[in-house]
C-alpha cells in the first residue's frame, strides 16, 4: 500500500514540483494539496492521508497553527514539516505544535524520501542541517550546563529508552528490542521523564536532539 501524502505550501510552483518528486515513488502518492491551513483542514480531513507535508510560513493563521488544526480534525496523519527555517526556534515551535519531523527545503530528494519513510513508519526525522546548529559555540554553554547535567542524571537503560521514545517507537516496540516487559519500560519512559522535568514528547524530542540522545537527519533502522 502507497503512504499516501497531502501539501500544504502557498507557492503553487512548488507544490506541482513536490507532487511530481514525491509522485515518481512507487510506496508513495500525492492525494491532495492546498495553500493554506484552513483548506489543508479540509483536504486533510476529505482525504485522510498518512501524512501532511506542511511549510510553516504561509498566510491564513500560519503554519504552526495549521499543524495543530490538522492534529486536532485529523490525528492519525503524521505532519512532516518543509521548511526554509534551518533555525532550532522553528524546529522546537514546530514539534510543539505536532509535528513529527522536520525537513529544510534545501535538503536533496532523497533526504526527503526517507524521511517521508521514517515518518509513515511512525517514527521522527530531524534534518541533519538542524543538528550543526547545535555544535554552534554560542549553545555550548546551556547544552553543558543544563541539558549535560539533566542528562547526567540518566542510568544507560533510561537513554536506551528514551532515544527510542524520541524516534517514535511505540513501549511495546521497546520492550520487544530491548527485550523488556511493557510494564517495565512504562516504568523507565515516566522516571526519565521526571527526571529531566519533561511533560510531552515533543518536549523529550527536543532534549534528545539538544544532547546528542537522538542524531538529526537519521530515522530508526
Amino acid at each position: 500500500m502507497k503512504t499516501s501524502i497531502f501539501i500544504v505550501d502557498d507557492h503553487g510552483i512548488l507544490r506541482a514540483g513536490l507532487r511530481a518528486l514525491i509522485n515518481t515513488q512507487a510506496d508513495m502518492e500525492v492525494v491532495g494539496e492546498a495553500a493554506n491551513g484552513p483548506d489543508a483542514e479540509v483536504g486533510i480531513k476529505r482525504t485522510e492521508p498518512d501524512i501532511a507535508l506542511m511549510d510553516i510560513s504561509m498566510p491564513g493563521g500560519g503554519g504552526l497553527a495549521a499543524i495543530a488544526a490538522v492534529r486536532s480534525v485529523r490525528p492519525r496523519t503524521r505532519v512532516l514539516v518543509l521548511t526554509v527555517h534551518d533555525e532550532l526556534g522553528y524546529l522546537r515551535a514546530a514539534t510543539d505544535a505536532g509535528a513529527v519531523g522536520y525537513v529544510v527545503k534545501s535538503a536533496v530528494d532523497t533526504e526527503l524520501f526517507a524521511a517521508i519513510r521514517a515518518v509513515a513508519q511512525g517514527r521522527s526525522f530531524m534534518d541533519a542541517s538542524i543538528g550543526l546548529g547545535l555544535a554552534q559555540p554560542s549553545m555550548q554553554p546551556v547544552l553543558a550546563a543544563v541539558d549535560g547535567q539533566r542528562k547526567s542524571q540518566l542510568t544507560p537503560r533510561e537513554r536506551e529508552v528514551m532515544g527510542r521514545v524520541a524516534e517514535g517507537y511505540t513501549n511495546a516496540q521497546i520492550a520487544e528490542e530491548l527485550r523488556l516487559g511493557v510494564k517495565s519500560v512504562e516504568t523507565y519512559r515516566a522516571r526519565l521523564m521526571e527526571k529531566l522535568g519533561l511533560t510531552s514528547r515533543s518536549a523529550l524530542v527536543r532534549f534528545a536532539l539538544e544532547c546528542g540522545i537522538l542524531a538529526p537527519g537519521k530515522p530508526t533502522p
